[in-house]
């Protein structure tokens, strides 16, 4: 008799736990002083996680008790792939319709425009390292090799929010390093506990874009345009003059309220070619 029953959602939840303490784990196998932005910390830590998305397809297949059609299960589907890229980043972007604002105002907007902003950006490790190699190292080994796995047992919408818990957890290892760097304690994990909030409420759209979709682009899009924008600065909205502050403050709730209404239709099954809809 086996040990493990694949079917079982205990071996399931369990089979996710391991691969994220792996992935985590993977970013500490090499013994350094240098701080997390250091360029050969940066490089390490790049090559750990590319080992990592070599290996959680394997993980991902033993784990499943139906190993057939796994690209599709993972997302890696050429039906709709022109909506998966665009529909989910425009969906994205509305909720940030108020920062947006804030950058049209401030004459951000102008920066892309320049080909040496892209070129900088390139050549620098930190920016290739939150705007490539994470959201695409996390993208594929927590919704693409994680939510077949779940989605066997669990419902959509369980799994939609199981996962993202441990994307969350995932990203406490970050306090250990403000710690290190000389942050206190108490004030470390307030940082932790609120990065944990944020990134498990992050995973928990990821996730549901995932499922909806049937695509691994349309988290990936999402999460690389969430981590370019960072979390808003609602702060910084009183530098601006009173009319563009009404203006910022207006943009807010319109994309709040624009993202509610557009969530369900721009993640319709039916626009991917799925024939079951995955989430209500």
């Amino acid at each position: 008799m086996e040990l493990i029953n694949h079917n079982s959602c205990f071996s399931s939840v369990l089979a996710c736990v391991f691969l994220t303490i792996c992935y985590v784990g993977s970013l500490y196998v090499w013994r350094s002083k240098e701080s997390r932005d250091h360029p050969s910390t940066i490089k390490k830590r790049c090559f750990s996680v590319f080992v990592m998305m070599l290996l959680a397809p394997i993980f991902t297949q033993y784990f499943l008790s139906d190993p057939s059609d796994i690209y599709e299960k993972m997302g890696l589907r050429e039906t709709a792939l022109f909506k998966a890229l665009l529909l989910p980043l425009l969906l994205t972007a509305t909720l940030f319709l108020g920062p947006l604002t804030m950058q049209f105002f401030s004459g951000g907007w102008w920066i892309y425009l320049e080909p040496m902003f892209w070129i900088s950006c390139w050549q620098d490790l930190v920016w290739v390292r939150n705007h490539i190699m994470a959201p695409l190292s996390e993208e594929w080994v927590f919704r693409a090799c994680m939510m077949p796995i779940l989605l066997q047992c669990l419902s959509p919408m369980t799994a939609v929010f199981v996962g993202p818990i441990l994307f969350g957890i995932a990203h406490f290892h970050h306090m250990l390093e403000q710690i290190k760097g000389g942050c206190e304690v108490k004030t470390a994990l307030i940082i932790s506990s609120f990065q944990f909030t944020y990134t498990t409420i992050f995973g928990a759209y990821s996730s549901y874009l995932f499922v909806r979709t049937g695509h691994f682009l349309a988290p990936l899009t999402a999460h690389i345009f969430c981590n370019h924008m960072g979390f808003p600065n609602f702060t910084s909205i009183v530098s601006f003059a009173r009319t563009q502050r009404i203006v910022i403050i207006c943009n807010y709730v319109i994309g709040l309220c624009l993202w509610c209404y557009l969530l369900k239709p721009l993640t319709s099954p039916d626009l991917y070619g799925l024939t079951t809809l995955s989430v209500t």
